[in-house]
């Protein structure tokens, strides 16, 4: 039984009194950036949705691609490797046609030199006019190799990520266990939340600060508004991912069964942090994730950025520096909107920006920076700042609106 699907009456309920409450007050305090507007509320109830489904189709389709078990494992490995090579071969190219090009004879500039009879070419326009069909060459060996690079990193990342989930499942780990089996009782149980929680911690703080992952979890901070069903606008593309896998938990000897019932404990906790209806919990504020804290965590001001990653406690923030109290108010979203309520838009805007980037970059430091450094990295790159920073992370988004 999944719990996650069990409280969808109550999502839906909880909802529904949240907007009534929202609107009363709006009508006497004024309007907000919480209150629900009916096409971000569909916006996310559809990503919600698709998330329940998609990942479904998504995981058996990857299982394909697994190198050991998956057919299609050793021709897209093949695909990936050709097309490096052909970037390769085509960044020769450019860097050959620039070399020549700065070779170019410097002219004098007496003018019965350099321009030549009434009618005829000058000899630096005959030099630039012989270079011409080079540099066409060079343009599009320009755009073939950052095209070969995009499919190169598909083909393999997408290998990579399927073998990944593959060899780290909880049921392959459980049986290699250093520790005995915890069995199914309550302190088994309280060993799994407590494990899922410190895993993902770190998988939410690295979503934040590693691009390629940043754009499968921008997806949740793309809503200007903050309420309820913000909580169910979640990402269809988490098998791009790698992530710190939860299966570890199984070598220590818990049952795959209780990773997975950790998980929607998880997910049902997580849901109802994302309110400002609540503002307080008192003195539990300091031991457990709340709406106050995960406000913050959405929060595109500047001192905001990637702070409260924890899931059900807050210690882990406290203990590994990424703790921000809420005291200015949260402006939401991201640092610039991509102003869309298209579900397929939001599903991909970061992904598709990475690929204009890496298609666009001309070496091999910067297609790989746009994908593995932070998104700060990325987005100071588009300003034409030299060395930019990998953090503030979510100011990534503004590449969303400026391809």
């Amino acid at each position: 039984m999944d719990l996650t699907v069990v409280a969808i009456p109550g999502f839906f309920a909880s909802m529904g009194y949240e907007a009534w409450w929202l609107d009363r007050r709006a009508k006497s305090e004024g309007p907000s950036a919480v209150d629900y507007e009916r096409n971000d509320t569909l916006a996310s109830l559809a990503m919600g949705t698709g998330s329940l489904f998609i990942p479904l189709a998504t995981k058996k389709l990857a299982e394909n691609f697994a190198v050991g078990s998956g057919k299609w494992a050793k021709p897209l490995l093949g695909l990936a490797g050709a097309a490096a090579l052909a970037a390769v071969v085509a960044d020769a190219v450019v860097r050959a046609n620039e070399q020549d090009s700065g070779q170019l004879p410097t002219y004098p500039l007496d003018p019965s030199i350099a321009e030549g009879p009434l009618g005829a070419v000058s000899a630096p326009q005959a030099a630039d006019a012989e270079h011409q069909p080079n540099r066409r060459w060079a343009r599009r060996a320009k755009k073939l190799a950052g095209n070969s690079v995009v499919g190169a990193v598909a083909a393999g990342g997408l290998v990579a990520a399927s073998t990944w989930v593959a060899q780290t499942s909880a049921q392959k780990l459980f049986k290699k266990r250093v520790l005995p089996d915890l069995g199914n009782g309550p302190l088994a149980l309280g060993a799994a939340i407590l494990g899922w929680d410190f895993v993902y911690y770190w998988n939410h703080r690295f979503m934040h600060e590693t691009r390629f992952m940043w754009a499968i979890h921008s997806v949740h901070h793309s809503s200007e508004k903050y309420n309820l069903s913000t909580a169910l606008r979640q990402t269809w593309a988490d098998s791009l991912g790698l992530f710190v896998p939860y299966g570890l938990l199984s070598l220590l000897g818990i049952r795959p069964e209780l990773i997975e019932t950790s998980r929607q404990i998880n997910l049902i906790y997580q849901y109802w942090i994302h309110t400002d209806a609540i503002r307080t919990i008192g003195p539990l504020e300091e031991v457990l994730n709340t709406a106050s804290h995960h406000r913050v965590h959405h929060g595109a001001n500047k001192q905001y950025l990637d702070k409260n990653h924890g899931s059900i406690l807050i210690l882990w923030d406290r203990l590994f520096g990424t703790f921000e109290r809420e005291d200015e108010p949260v402006v939401y979203g991201l640092t610039t909107n991509i102003n869309t309520f298209n579900p397929l838009r939001i599903a991909a805007h970061e992904h598709d920006q990475i690929r204009k980037d890496v298609a666009a970059a001309d070496n091999w430091h910067d297609r790989l920076s746009y994908i593995f450094r932070g998104p700060g990295w990325a987005y100071s790159q588009h300003r034409g700042v030299a060395g930019g920073e990998d953090s503030p992370v979510e100011v990534s988004a503004h590449l969303a609106t400026t391809a």
